[in-house]
């Protein structure tokens, strides 16, 4: 049956088209066939984990219709991953207040406090509103009281837990089941009804669309199988919503799931909105280590283990982390992951061991039984023996930038979840406010789209979509005409490998400017040859799944390097061994990244920690940051020197100040 028979339309070509006379200059999309079918929706929510099912259950329930596209299946995110818990002030003699110094703290003076305080005042109440959700958390068998455990960076005990160590599998749960609930499967063609949702699995989204005035309008993609929709379609919207996650996949050693490849950062790049703060790649101390050759995702070892009382010894059986900070084992993360490499490269060893065997196997069957059978599937016995573990890229605490309502630096795309970069964590996330910073953003981002929508509907009709990548399997338009898209040359799929092996080598937890250039220019190499391919013969490896991810990966991997070169201090996860100190008179700011047309990178750095405001030309300015201040200076500490001039990135390291 063909998709005409089935009911859904080609996508019209319009004035705004990629290419087309009166269009918008297009920027750099994704080789792909143009799209072959088309549905609509208010809403399309990129993305099922906590952020995004949680957008996409409130504009559902404000009447919008939703349009959720997730890359597997709707529970095989980075939240189901989350072994513990959720942070929030819930406990007796806990405050909003406690919760922000502690955030603030661990995000070494990069915290936007406005974002944080938002977080951590609404973060109680949104805690609770998912437990009205359905998500059951632990709680005491006599009182029925939310338990409680700590983890690193927290000097209270405020982390809500499920199953022992399987909280995020427990959110995933009650969100799946909300939006299901919600659901209804729809005729072949159709949008679904005004506050309900449909849901399209195993689709790759590809490339925004946008409409004459370059708003986003959309987005296309490829779904995966044969189906009631496969191949390239589009979904056109009026708001689009990217909680796509993680990109720990550029690296060879991650806890991310395979579907974490930088997706939702690529598109937005290639759309033109900013990133910020890519550098902050917060590395998780203690992964189970698998061996030297071990490659892809890694089993997590909770830091509520060390928040339980498990602690932190070399190969000889010393406690090492001891007088390192106040905190021990339970110092941030940053400040852990340092310690344990510290001590492999002084011992000369690849690893180091976490001790719980005092907790006996009692406590590790209830506690954690989620890490024990990890370990016992791996050979290893936690009740009898110490826990080989190391250091592993898990978290993004950078990404597209957002206002406080989610919005991007383009209209009407929104942005939640580790995708995003709200300023909360700065340059280093404290433990378990991630799940917080999707909960609460997803429903400050939902509020907003549902006044817009509801503004909307009084308005006149939106112009159609342009198509971004409608002409993307077309041949290219003559090169020098105004109009002409930059192509994005594809990767074959082996290339993702090296692209990891050059990340885990030259962007890891150590870095210095020696191996950020080498891995600069590697990655370069990688770009330069798959373009002059393109331009010389119109050669491009075939479109495809692994081609697509191969190349997303390698446009975060350019960002990061290019910023981690360029922020010559060490910071929060950031740390580099040529610059070992922090420089707040030069590096108390935010870098920003834009991708041009011609596929160079423009860097640019804010005038101190605050962002600048985000404008949308419907709603206008959304709350204005640009007096937030960081942590006070010390007494006499200088003011920050003003920003280094904006560069572009292409096979030269940037200039460092």
């Amino acid at each position: 049956m063909t998709r005409t028979e089935r009911g859904e339309p080609a996508v019209p070509a319009t004035p705004g088209d990629a290419g087309a006379p009166g269009g918008p200059t297009p920027g750099p999309r994704l080789h792909a066939p143009a799209p072959g079918w088309a549905i609509d929706a208010d809403v399309v929510v990129v993305g099922s984990g906590v952020a995004g099912l949680t957008v996409a259950l409130r504009c559902a329930a404000a009447g919008a219709s939703v349009t959720v596209v997730t890359k597997a299946r709707l529970d095989d995110g980075s939240t189901r991953w989350a072994q513990g818990g959720v942070a929030a002030a819930l406990g007796e003699g806990d405050t909003p207040e406690q919760h922000e110094a502690d955030t603030l703290v661990a995000g070494a003076g990069l915290c936007d406090q406005q974002a944080v305080r938002a977080m951590v005042t609404e973060g109680p109440g949104a805690v609770h509103r998912l437990i009205g959700t359905g998500a059951r958390f632990d709680s005491d068998a006599d009182t029925g009281e939310i338990l409680l455990t700590r983890e690193g960076g927290h000097h209270r005990r405020r982390i809500v837990h499920a199953g022992g160590d399987a909280t995020g599998a427990e959110i995933s749960r009650a969100l799946v089941d909300a939006v299901r609930a919600a659901g209804t499967p729809g005729a072949p063609g159709t949008a679904p009804t005004g506050g309900r949702i449909e849901t399209i699995e195993n689709a790759l989204v590809l490339d925004l669309l946008t409409d004459e005035a370059g708003r986003a309008a959309g987005v296309t993609l490829h779904v995966m199988g044969e189906g009631r929709r496969d191949g390239v379609g589009a979904v056109r919207a009026r708001a689009v919503v990217l909680a796509t996650g993680g990109m720990g996949q550029v690296f060879s050693a991650t806890t991310n799931p395979p579907v974490s490849t930088g997706d939702g950062v690529a598109l937005a790049l290639r759309a033109g909105a900013e990133v910020s703060d890519l550098e902050f790649v917060q590395f998780h101390p203690t992964v189970l280590w698998l061996g030297p050759e071990a490659e892809g995702q890694q089993p997590l070892v909770s830091e509520a283990v060390r928040g339980e009382g498990a602690y932190l010894v070399d190969d000889e059986g010393t406690r090492f982390m001891v007088g390192q900070h106040e905190l021990a084992e339970l110092a941030p993360r940053d400040i852990v992951a340092k310690g344990i490499m510290r001590r492999m490269r002084e011992r000369g060893t690849d690893h180091v061991y976490l001790d719980a065997r005092h907790f006996g196997a009692a406590m590790w069957e209830q506690r954690f039984p989620t890490i024990l059978a990890a370990c016992r599937a791996h050979g290893i016995d936690p009740v009898t023996e110490p826990i080989p573990v190391a250091p592993a890229a898990h978290h993004a605490s950078g990404g597209v930038r957002t206002d406080l309502r989610g919005r991007t630096t383009v209209a009407g795309l929104y942005a939640c979840g580790e995708v995003a970069c709200t300023g909360v964590h700065g340059a280093n996330r404290l433990a378990s406010n991630s799940l917080l910073e999707g909960l609460v953003f997803a429903e400050r981002m939902a509020a907003d789209i549902a006044t817009r929508i509801a503004d909307a509907s009084t308005a006149p009709a939106p112009p159609e979509p342009a198509p971004a990548t409608a002409r993307a399997g077309a041949p290219e338009p003559a090169p020098g005409r105004a109009d002409a898209p930059a192509a994005t040359p594809l990767l074959a799929p082996e290339a993702r490998f090296t692209v990891q092996r050059v990340m885990t080598a030259g962007a890891g937890v150590l870095r210095s400017a020696e191996s950020l250039s080498r891995a600069a220019e590697q990655l370069d190499r990688l770009h330069e040859e798959a373009a002059r391919a393109l331009e010389a013969d119109g050669k491009t490896a075939e479109p495809g799944v692994e081609t697509w991810e191969a190349t997303n990966l390698l446009l975060v991997a350019r960002v990061l390097v290019a910023a981690a070169l360029r922020r010559a201090e060490t910071r929060g996860c950031h740390w580099r061994e040529d610059r070992p100190d922090r420089d707040d008179a030069t590096w108390a700011r935010h870098l920003l990244v834009t991708l041009r047309p011609d596929r160079t990178l423009a860097v640019r750095t804010t005038a101190g920690t605050a962002f600048p405001p985000v404008h949308d030309p419907e709603t206008g300015p959304g709350p204005d940051r640009a007096a937030t201040q960081g942590p006070p200076a010390a007494a006499g500490a200088p003011a920050p020197s003003p920003a280094p001039a904006d560069d572009v990135s292409t096979n030269e390291p940037t200039q460092e100040s």
